[in-house]
């Protein structure tokens, strides 16, 4: 008879592999900003299911969530009003990657724009991708309507009131105040109303659409 290998076990060693655990990511993290809008459908689950997916796309970690509040829209008014918040996240994807991640998010929910400017099932825009400067085509960074955007700088205040917008040199709040005098003297008002506080993606609230 043949020997026996020393520790053997019929055709095994004994001996449990070790289980292999996947590397973490250990590309840097970038803070970027992201606004969700919402005024077709179900607005409050479009809006909440954005934010879940966006949080559970790799590559990104959502940080802060600010309220939430509906406004009135702006451009193409004969439509109903905005769901509208503002998330803060931090990202190891490139800003092109991160834009493609939202529009992704977008098909999935249905968006579709019959109107230009006009209602949608949701928006998912890059505000911000830290103090980046992009000007490429289909993707401009900071987001080129920003500082005549109140549905998008009250919410954006609210969570990064000190954030400096690296085109005008000027905190997100300094950009709201200013926005808010001009609208003054020209005698234009946008109706924000907040409607839920942070946490409105996970704490149970009535759904409804457009008002």
């Amino acid at each position: 008879m043949g020997k026996r290998e020393p520790g053997a076990r019929g055709q095994g060693s004994g001996k449990k592999k070790p289980i292999l655990k996947p590397l973490p990511d250990l590309r840097p993290l970038t803070p970027a900003f992201i606004g969700i809008g919402s005024n077709l459908g179900d607005r409050l689950a479009s809006c909440r299911e954005a934010v879940r997916r966006l949080g559970s796309t790799p590559g990104i970690r959502i940080k802060k969530i600010s309220s939430l509040y509906e406004t009135d829209p702006v451009d193409y008014l004969e439509q109903d009003r905005f769901y509208n918040a503002v998330v803060a996240v931090e990202t190891s994807l490139s800003p092109d990657a991160l834009l493609k991640e939202c529009q992704e998010i977008e098909r999935q929910l249905g968006k579709t724009i019959l109107i230009p400017k006009g209602p949608r099932t949701i928006d998912l825009d890059l505000l911000f991708y830290h103090d980046q400067i992009l000007n490429a085509p289909g993707l401009q960074i900071p987001h080129p309507a920003i500082s005549n955007r109140a549905f998008v700088l009250v919410p954006l205040t609210e969570i990064a009131p000190d954030f400096i917008h690296p085109a005008l040199h000027t905190s997100v709040a300094e950009t709201l105040r200013r926005l808010n005098v001009e609208t003054s003297r020209r005698d234009v008002s946008t109706k924000i109303e907040r409607i839920a506080a942070p946490g409105w993606e996970k704490i149970p609230l009535v759904s409804n659409g457009p008002s």
